[in-house]
């Protein structure tokens, strides 16, 4: 069992008994407050995302495969929305095991997988995966595409507007990604799973609070 919290922006936590996985820690770029990583994983999606923390458990900003706790995680070099295909690949999109759930994190990437990242990613029970647009990130019509092509069963998106953040472009709101996908949502504090048979047998968008 493990749980997933919302942050704000990028900001997502898993957690286990044996371990804290925080996603993106680095708040401030959003005008929050960081995530307190001590002791507690960083996996960031681009190195700047990093808190840097030095008593942190391990901070994982980069591909490679990592055994940490409860987690088994992947990461793939993926090239952002604002750079261009000849440029480095700047960001790391993540497949995270935990039990016999898998979880996808993407960041601020190009809106469509090769077909090596999703071999890389495989077959997702859950997707993470931004919103917001504007030119910074994935808009409604390029994360809807997506999850088209990774075809989860739980949507849990981030990095859309809210009016406590300052984001360095305006994002749209929640709703546009909701229209776009046509699929149930669900709104919740936390989202708890148990284990892969106890995920929505269709299609359904979860929206985290902000905590």
């Amino acid at each position: 069992m493990f749980e997933i919290e919302y942050k704000g922006g990028n900001g997502v936590v898993l957690s286990t008994k044996k371990a804290v996985l925080n996603i993106d820690p680095r708040l401030s770029v959003v005008g929050l407050k960081d995530i307190k990583t001590k002791d507690e994983v960083e996996l960031a999606t681009e190195e700047r995302f990093v808190v840097e923390n030095s008593d942190a458990r391990i901070i994982i900003d980069r591909p490679g495969e990592y055994e940490v706790g409860d987690f088994t995680i992947r990461g793939t070099a993926a090239t952002r929305h604002i750079d261009t295909a000849e440029s480095d690949k700047l960001s790391t999109i993540y497949r995270v095991e935990c039990g016999d759930v898998r979880i996808a994190v993407l960041g601020n990437v190009v809106p469509k997988l090769t077909d090596e990242q999703l071999e890389s990613i495989g077959v997702v029970d859950i997707l993470i995966i931004p919103v917001g647009g504007g030119g910074y990130t994935l808009d409604a019509t390029s994360a809807a595409a997506i999850v088209r092509q990774v075809e989860p069963k739980v949507v849990i998106p981030i990095h859309y507007a809210d009016s406590a953040l300052r984001y360095e472009v305006p994002q749209d709101s929640i709703d546009t990604f909701v229209k776009e996908l046509g699929a149930p949502l669900e709104s919740v504090a936390k989202f708890k799973v148990k284990s892969a048979a106890s995920l929505p047998p269709v299609l359904t968008i979860t929206q985290l609070l902000r905590s």
